[in-house]
């Protein structure tokens, strides 16, 4: 079923996102960071560069990023445990933190790094659905900025940015799909894809899971116009911040 005009409990469209902004260089002693809000979801990245690469990269002349995410014990209704306090992550964060690591690591050229590490740190502050793609929305701008500090002073041989990252979820629900869904759609969605788009509209990364029942070639492809749409209403806001940088 197309996305129409089908309102939602939010009174938004089937195909109108969060309204979205950035607050960018949030934290003064980061090489890079960024508030990133889309709706009720509020989510602080930062980016910061270090000396040292994986041992598995040792002399082979370039460097890696990783990503790190957790969540505020009251980002939700109710109070989650901190999970230091568990002695061990979940597999839901451990998942999250290896998304957001592919989906940045896929717009650097490594080598343009050197021999040195780019740690990307996303902390919920609040949760309304869709922590992880508003996570890698504000880590790129955050990865942006910092390699564009390491860049102008000399600590990097070289811009290694390649292309932009923007992210935005689809579900399908009560038989439509719609973009960008609060927690109330998310968690009693039928099926839900995670779509992170470069700013030539390329796919750098694509989710897709049936919840409740399977999805159809042609909702598939509904979920894929929205989210090319809502990324690139996205990109246009990035890039408007980072000429910024600059």
């Amino acid at each position: 079923m197309s996305a129409g005009t089908t309102s939602r409990i939010s009174g938004r469209k089937a195909e109108e996102a969060r309204q979205i902004s950035f607050e960018p260089d949030f934290l003064p002693h980061a090489e890079g960071s960024c508030l990133v809000k889309a709706g009720n979801t509020h989510v602080l990245c930062t980016a910061t560069i270090e000396e040292r690469t994986p041992i598995f990269l040792k002399g082979k002349g370039e460097g890696w990023l990783t990503a790190e995410y957790g969540m505020l014990p009251r980002a939700t209704g109710t109070r989650n445990d901190r999970e230091a306090a568990k002695g061990k992550q979940s597999g839901r964060t451990q998942e999250i933190q290896r998304l957001i690591g592919r989906s940045l690591r896929s717009v650097l050229d490594l080598r343009g790094l050197g021999e040195r590490q780019i740690i990307i740190d996303c902390d919920v502050i609040r949760a309304d659905g869709g922590t992880r793609t508003a996570a890698i929305t504000g880590g790129f701008i955050a990865l942006y900025q910092a390699c564009v500090k390491g860049a102008k002073k000399g600590i990097l041989p070289s811009m290694p940015i390649k292309r932009h990252a923007a992210a935005v979820s689809c579900v399908l629900h009560n038989g439509i799909v719609r973009v960008d869904p609060d927690y109330l759609e998310d968690s009693s969605a039928d099926a839900d894809a995670n779509f992170v788009v470069s700013e030539k509209g390329e796919f750098l990364e694509v989710q897709a899971t049936a919840e409740k029942r399977p999805f159809t070639e042609e909702q598939m492809a509904e979920m894929k116009r929205l989210a090319l749409g809502a990324c690139k209403n996205i990109t246009d806001m990035q890039q408007k911040i980072i000429q910024g940088f600059l």
